[in-house]
């Protein structure tokens, strides 16, 4: 079919089908989670599923770098206040990286790279380390660790996880 309208000439082809190739169903989460970093030992802690972030963050303190047989590695401690969770960690150091917050501030942060678990899905995912101490959640996971395995549900919470397994000292 050739439609004219004015000079230019559109041909439309009705042969060939717009359609994308079926793609693997993802599994829906909701806009907060409890999730677990099991390489560092953090089980069941609250997290922010948070689309707008690129780059998951981990709340983190005394962070300092230290060579390990030739190789980067972070040492931080994961302090949630008093009376709360205090846990020494290590992790491989994978870059630094100028983050820009939500309210627009830049900051120059340590990227590591761990196992996280979400929904019974396992898989590895790099956290920017931060004092998140004032934030609601100790935790983001940013869209780069959600891309092909979860679709975000930001009208609902717990979908994929239930509330009452966030450990309290993480509360």
């Amino acid at each position: 079919m050739v439609l004219q309208r004015g000079l230019a000439v559109i041909r439309l082809s009705f042969h060939e089908p717009c359609v994308s190739k079926p793609k693997a169903k993802l599994q829906t989460t909701g806009w907060r989670e409890v999730v677990s970093l099991p390489e560092l030992g953090i089980l069941g802690i609250p997290a922010k599923i948070d689309t707008g972030a690129r780059t998951s963050s981990l709340h983190a303190v005394n962070i300092e770098l230290f060579d390990r047989d030739g190789e980067e590695v972070a040492r931080f401690d994961l302090d949630f206040g008093a009376d709360k969770a205090y846990r020494h960690c290590e992790a491989i150091r994978v870059a630094h990286r100028t983050i820009t917050s939500s309210n627009g501030s830049a900051e120059e942060r340590l990227i590591v790279k761990t196992m996280l678990s979400m929904g019974g899905t396992d898989f590895r995912a790099e956290f920017s380390l931060t004092d998140r101490s004032d934030m609601v959640f100790p935790m983001l996971v940013g869209r780069t660790a959600l891309k092909n395995r979860f679709l975000v549900n930001p009208g609902r919470s717990y979908l994929i996880s239930d509330r009452n397994d966030a450990k309290e000292e993480f509360l």
